[in-house]
């Protein structure tokens, strides 16, 4: 799993600035812990901003991971699969950079297809409403990770693409991790950074792109360098019959 740095990196840059979009979608239900400046109410309601978004985030894990564990099951059957997913990696991660970049909408289609899964899933948070304690809290960051986005469905194509259900659990923790800042921040502290990281877009999408390039370029460089390798120990076996 040494490759899977630069899918890491991606993933978290991609949650943290495109929190923008995030706050968007889940503003109305992170109102539900908004943190005022005093401290009791900092003392009443951080814990449960930290809460729904760890469940939140788990809901991201679990389902980075199921989704990774199809393509194990893929690549076990198809050994030859192992390179071209680490250039489907990179290949993604340049996606998900330009749609940060840029504001794309490609996966919208995708979006309306969790829509119809949301609407069976939804109710279920209506008895976790008004919060009082940290387990209900917890208990609606669960149910609000399946929460259809676009962005979220283009990292879990991301994890997908590592084949293995550890790595595609990790990828979504760092996407998740990446949201929370702008998430447990809320009210008018929350705004302000989202304004802040949208400006911010174009470099972390172009960034993310680079990104992407050095996914790719991993598994280039280890097939060049070991043809090398051969090469040479090819070169160096006939020198020595030639000699003998």
């Amino acid at each position: 799993m040494s490759d899977i740095w630069p899918v890491l990196t991606a993933s978290l840059i991609t949650g943290f600035l495109g929190s923008a979009h995030c706050f968007g979608m889940c503003g109305g239900i992170s109102g539900l812990f908004a943190v005022n400046a005093n401290v009791a109410s900092l003392r009443s309601q951080f814990p449960k901003a930290i809460a729904y978004n760890l469940g939140r985030v788990l809901t991201y894990a679990i389902i980075g991971a199921a989704v990774a564990g199809l393509g194990t099951s893929a690549v076990a059957s198809i050994p030859a699969l192992m390179a071209p997913r680490r250039l489907a990696s990179g290949a993604l991660s340049m996606f998900i950079g330009l749609q940060l970049a840029f504001g794309w909408r490609i996966l919208a289609p995708l979006e309306n297809a969790g829509a119809r899964l949301w609407k069976r899933i939804a109710p279920a948070a209506k008895g976790l409403v008004p919060v009082n304690s940290i387990p209900q809290a917890f208990g609606l960051g669960l149910i609000w990770g399946w929460l259809p986005c676009g962005l979220v469905y283009s990292v879990l194509l991301l994890a997908a693409t590592t084949a293995e259900p550890a790595g595609g659990g990790l990828v979504m923790i760092a996407f998740g991790l990446g949201t929370m800042p702008a998430m447990v921040a809320t009210g008018v502290s929350a705004s302000k950074l989202a304004q802040f990281m949208s400006g911010k877009q174009m470099g972390a999408g172009l960034l993310i792109v680079l990104l992407g390039l050095a996914t790719i370029a991993m598994p280039v460089m280890k097939l060049t360098g070991s043809q090398d390798h051969s090469g040479h120990g090819g070169h160096n076996m006939s020198s020595q019959t030639l000699e003998n």
